[in-house]
């Protein structure tokens, strides 16, 4: 078993008036030790992938981001207006996989609710995933999500049916994503990477630290570019 958590920006503060030099030089050896520790642990570390197969662009894109998401995640949510602009900035593929987290109690029920509208067009299912980013912090049980999910259908002229998926086919899609990623070896929603196709460029690259993700995707275009050039 995985132990699958969000990703949180971790902070430490240091005491007004005291440098930070200041401060490591009164704490015992033995706190230094364990903060140490700590900081080690709370950098930020890539994925371990198992199987790379899934970490590729669609068929005709050279650059594209790959993402593994969780509806109810709050670091999903402060992604997503990014991952949003840089694939519409650069006109690649933003290729969204379901990852639905064990502790959270209406994620899954959105990505099936995702899945619905998808079947509607894929821009739909797309634009209720960004509809329930933006509006997360007001939802908090499954019944709120039915009501935000019933605006959204009204407000796109949906008849929005009482069991959604009652023959479990979408809930079935949600599990293979999320079995794919547990494949892969994904720990932590979100996961993002930029893959590229290209023999001199890397395969993919986990985007980390996401002030870096136009970086990663300049420097995979580039590479890209060199390869088509050269053939």
């Amino acid at each position: 078993m995985f132990d699958l958590v969000e990703s949180k920006p971790r902070v430490s503060r240091v005491p007004a008036g005291l440098t930070a030099v200041g401060a490591l030089a009164i704490l015992p050896i033995a706190l230094l030790t364990a903060a140490s520790a700590h900081a080690q642990f709370a950098a930020p570390q890539t994925t371990t992938v198992h199987d790379p197969s899934a970490l590729k662009p669609p068929p005709g894109a050279r650059v594209a981001i790959i993402e593994f998401e969780d509806l109810e995640c709050p670091d999903c949510a402060r992604a997503n207006p990014l991952l949003s602009e840089a694939s519409a900035k650069y006109g690649i593929p933003w290729v969204r996989h379901d990852f639905p987290l064990p502790q959270h109690n209406w994620s899954f029920q959105a990505a099936v609710n995702a899945r619905f509208f998808d079947t509607k067009s894929l821009k739909m299912g797309n634009d209720y995933r960004d509809y329930i980013f933006a509006n997360q912090v007001s939802i908090e049980t499954p019944d709120q999500l039915r009501d935000w999910t019933q605006k959204f259908a009204a407000a796109h002229n949906v008849a929005l049916p009482f069991a959604i998926d009652p023959m479990g086919k979408l809930a079935n899609l949600v599990k293979a994503d999320r079995d794919l990623g547990q494949k892969i070896g994904i720990e932590h929603t979100p996961t993002i990477w930029v893959v590229a196709n290209g023999k001199n460029a890397p395969p993919f690259v986990e985007v980390v630290d996401r002030t870096k993700l136009y970086q990663l995707i300049d420097q995979a275009l580039a590479e890209t570019k060199k390869i088509g050039s050269s053939q």
